[in-house]
């Protein structure tokens, strides 16, 4: 069975200011393309479908136009939210749109949705798991020590009951150990929301969302798609793709699709005058620009100015002899507060505040308060 991976869409994101909204219509637009192309057999959009908990409503008639499409496809639909979706918003009309061969699980309620489908080699299982966290998954595990996203989710997985003679796929988004992370991403302090590759060993596939490179997560049957455009700076280097995965009774065959948008993101270095040379470039001048000048002075209205020949400069910034020692001034006092220990630097601020340190008792106090807001 073949299916079509694809996460973080975030529609209604701006960038720098930027509404993508036109960039997300037309990748969505060549995505529905590709997926017709691979002759998929379903679909599956591993969460962060919006951009925020309460989207804009040209984020809502957008994503209408994306499903419209999706269902005009006649194909399976599996869909679960991210962290950046309202699960209760995602999964708005889910028993309704069951009929149309679209698929939403629901805010974890104890068990995972699961939907099985069937191809010449018989029996495939698609279990649907919405991101979820330590918190919110206690109640239904009131023997069992919850205290890490680790534990969360091998709890949850567990008690699903894999039918080890059959073929079965996950779709989830969360973070697993080891994967490389971009700066567009909501990063939790520390390791606290890694999971273990280990718990995802009864799959064939697991269709992973959170993380917006393309990339294998411990093993090659765990993936991360990505998104399906750049967001920030960290990924200019990405090629955004659909993963096309092929699940069969012999193992799991996946490759990826590459995804062109409408406009690439770059990044430009040089002086002001070079810059601003009004000449033909081996790119579209419509591409997003992040642009860095290496003049030594300031140069007035440089943003204004170059933007006249680049119209969709993201951000500006200098690379000179100030720049470089101040970043380097910055570097060492962030490595030095990542040295550093939460309650140190808490403990540093009050003393700092009241002219006097902690005693004994603020100290366990403001303790616990950091373990439970962290976990």
């Amino acid at each position: 069975m073949r299916f079509a991976h694809i996460s973080d869409l975030h529609i209604g994101k701006r960038v720098n200011d930027f509404s993508m909204l036109e960039d997300q219509r037309y990748i969505l637009d060549e995505i529905i393309k590709i997926i017709t192309q691979q002759k998929a057999d379903a679909v599956l959009v591993a969460g962060d479908i919006y951009d925020k908990t309460q989207p804009s409503a040209e984020a809502v008639a957008l994503c209408d136009d994306f499903f419209y499409a999706l269902a005009e496809l006649d194909k399976h639909i599996f869909i679960i939210s991210g962290n950046h979706d309202c699960p209760e918003r995602i999964a708005y009309g889910a028993r309704i749109m069951e009929n149309c061969k679209f698929h939403i699980a629901s805010v974890y309620n104890g068990n995972i949705k699961k939907v099985s489908l069937s191809d010449e080699e018989g029996r495939v299982n698609i279990y649907l798991l919405p991101f979820i966290k330590p918190a919110g998954i206690r109640q239904y595990f009131e023997n069992e020590r919850i205290e890490s996203y680790n534990d969360a989710l091998r709890a949850v997985v567990e008690k699903a009951g894999l039918c080890c003679d059959e073929r079965n796929v996950l779709v989830a988004h969360q973070f697993v150990t080891g994967a490389s992370r971009c700066d567009s991403e909501d990063i939790t302090v520390g390791t606290l929301d890694n999971v273990d590759v280990n718990i995802f060993d009864g799959f064939d596939y697991v269709a992973l969302g959170h993380i917006h490179g393309p990339q294998q997560a411990g093993r090659p049957e765990v993936r991360y798609c990505g998104s399906p455009l750049k967001y920030s700076l960290s990924e200019i280097k990405q090629q955004k793709s659909v993963a096309i995965a092929d699940v069969k009774k012999s193992g799991v065959e996946i490759k990826t699709v590459p995804l062109e948008p409408k406009r690439q993101m770059r990044r430009l270095k040089g002086a002001f005058d070079e810059l601003a040379q009004a000449q033909q470039h081996l790119f579209n001048n419509d591409d997003y620009m992040y642009i860095t000048l290496t003049d030594e002075q300031d140069i007035p209205d440089a943003i204004g100015r170059l933007r006249t020949f680049y119209p969709n400069i993201m951000k500006l910034d200098y690379d000179n002899v100030r720049t470089r020692g101040e970043r380097a001034e910055f570097d060492r006092q962030t490595s030095q507060s990542r040295e550093r220990q939460p309650l140190e630097m808490f403990e540093e601020l009050y003393e700092l505040q009241n002219n006097q340190p902690m005693d004994e008792q603020q100290r366990a106090y403001i303790k616990k308060i950091i373990e439970e807001i962290w976990t």
